[in-house]
Parts: C-alpha cells; structure tokens; sequence
C-alpha cells in the first residue's frame, strides 16, 4: 500500500498576521494591538464550472489566481482594518482612508492582487525600453533578451525598494513565517515554535517563484511571435498573458512535485532565490501567529469533515 499523503495547503501573508487556505475554507490569525490573536474566517464558495476548469492544465492556473486573489484581498482588508485596534475600538468608516489604502497597496506587492494589476504595467515597460535600443540591437533575438532583462531588473528593483518600507518589510517577514508552517507541516514535525524555526523560509510553490516563472516562459514565448512593428509587439504581448499565467503555473506545480529528485530540484532554484528578497526570517512571535492561523484551519476542517488538497500557491 502506498503511504497516504497529507492534504496539501497554501496560505498568503496579510498586516500582521497569515492566511491559510484549503480547498472548502480560509483562515486568517492577526496579532492584535493588545497582543492577542484574532480570527477572520471565509468558507470557499463551490462554483462547479470553475470546478471543472481546475481540472484543465494551464487553464487551472488561471482560475487559482483570479479566485486567489478574490479570497486574498478579503483577509489583507480585514488584517489592515483589525491587527492596529484595541478590542474596545471600533472601525471608523473614515478613519485614515488615505493611508489604510496606501498600506494595502503596499502589502499586496507580492500577492496575487498586485501582480493581475501590474501585469500589463512589468509586461509593457520592458517591451517600450527595449525598442529604444533598437538601433543598437535590431535583431529579434537581442530584442527579446533584452525586453527580458528590463523585466527582469524592474521586478527585482521595484521588490527591493518596497521591502525597505517597515509595513512591507514586517509582511514578508510573516510571509517566511508561512512558508516555515508549511514546510514542518510537509515535513511531518510537530508544530511548535522551535520546530517551525528550524525549517526554510523558502517554499518551491510561492507565489513568488511563480512571478519570476512567468518572466523565462514569457521569453520562451516571445521569440515566437514578432517584435516589429512596435504595435504588433505590443498586442501580442497582451494576448499572451493568459498564456503565459497558464504555462507558468504548471512550470510552479512541476517544480513543487519534483524537488525531491536530484538533479531536477535545481529547476526550482530561480524561483528560491527571488524569495530571498520576498521572505525575511520572522521572530517567534510571527511564527506563533503563523502556528495558530493553521491549527485553526484544520481544526474548522476537523470540524467539518474536511481534509482536501488545494491548489493554492505559497
């Protein structure tokens, strides 16, 4: 008989505190302003043709991510509203609009949210900058290497700027928390402080590694189609964005499947290290958080009779 694997969970980083989701619910822990921990709890709601669509490759991707960041954006609002309140406080409807908005735009720099928004933005600029050369470098092939490199640099510089921010910097923080969870809870350890610790903070299905993924297929791709003239470029880069999303997303399952296997687990090495810009080593009371929004989780599941896999991305 073969061993019976555990369900497979994915979680996402919110304003002091963590999500985690499977696949019939999701659940947030925030450290609140008087150091307890609050919970903010969303059932998934069961679509059956975006249930059959999760079954088709490369189309399964693209469904996670719109209904991931659907779910993701409802627990970052609740975390920014809560985790800065005494439990005597009230939410005030006007209460710094201005700067919850730009501390929520700020969070989502790595989410799922961010990246559907700024898509166009890091898939366009390139495509601009590298025409600029085209004097210098006409060809196709120095084209498209350099549209990738701009990319590439844009990624990394706007990513490295926004975690010198303290909000941005404490959220990836608690996304290496998350990563930390998962990895002891796939490696079978009890989930204690000391053992969540002693795990990576680097986790091969993050949502992070799946960003720099769609840079190299996206590059791949457009040696494909045309890059003269200008407009053609442009459109063709739009109307590959699903496809890329969808290739990208296997690329990330693949990865995640065979990261056991020497020599092909250096195929999920790009993706590690890009998330050593996205993650930061947490101090154990992010970890505790971590822990709790967890053992929340599979308690609520227990409760339910649920013990499924989700697709969803760390």
């Amino acid at each position: 008989m073969s061993k019976k694997q555990n369900p497979v969970y994915g979680g996402q980083a919110v304003v002091e505190g963590v999500m985690f989701g499977g696949k019939n619910l999701t659940v947030t822990a925030v450290r609140r302003k008087d150091d307890t921990i609050e919970y903010f709890e969303l059932p998934r709601k069961v679509n059956p043709s975006l249930a059959a669509l999760k079954k088709i490759p490369f189309i399964r991707g693209i469904v996670a991510i719109i209904e991931a960041s659907a779910n993701g954006s409802k627990h970052l609002n609740f975390s920014s509203e809560r985790y800065d309140l005494d439990p005597s406080e009230k939410v005030e409807e006007n209460e710094e609009k201005g700067s919850k908005l730009s501390m929520i735009l700020g969070v989502a720099t790595i989410g799922v949210i961010s990246f559907l928004l700024g898509k166009f933005l890091f898939t366009l600029i390139p495509v601009f900058l590298a025409a600029l050369t085209k004097p210098i470098f006409p060809g196709h092939t120095a084209q498209i290497m350099l549209e990738s490199l701009f990319k590439l640099f844009l990624l990394l510089a706007y990513i490295y700027f926004v975690s010198l921010t303290p909000i941005v910097k404490r959220v990836f923080q608690y996304h290496g928390a998350e990563h930390k969870v998962i990895n002891a809870y796939e490696n079978g350890k009890e989930l204690t402080v000391a053992n969540v610790q002693a795990e990576s903070r680097l986790h091969y299905r993050c949502g992070s590694s799946f960003i720099l993924f769609t840079v190299i297929v996206g590059m791949f791709l457009y040696f494909l189609v045309p890059t003269d003239p200008l407009l053609v470029r442009v459109l063709t880069r739009i109307a590959l964005i699903p496809v890329v999303l969808g290739i990208s997303f296997e690329v990330l399952q693949l990865t995640n499947k065979v990261r056991a296997i020497p020599g092909l687990k250096y195929l999920g090495l790009p993706g590690l290290w890009l998330q050593l810009l996205t993650t930061k080593d947490p101090d154990d009371k992010q970890v505790e958080v971590a822990i709790s929004s967890f053992h929340m989780l599979l308690k609520k599941e227990k409760e339910a009779g649920i013990a499924e896999e989700s697709e969803e991305i760390v």
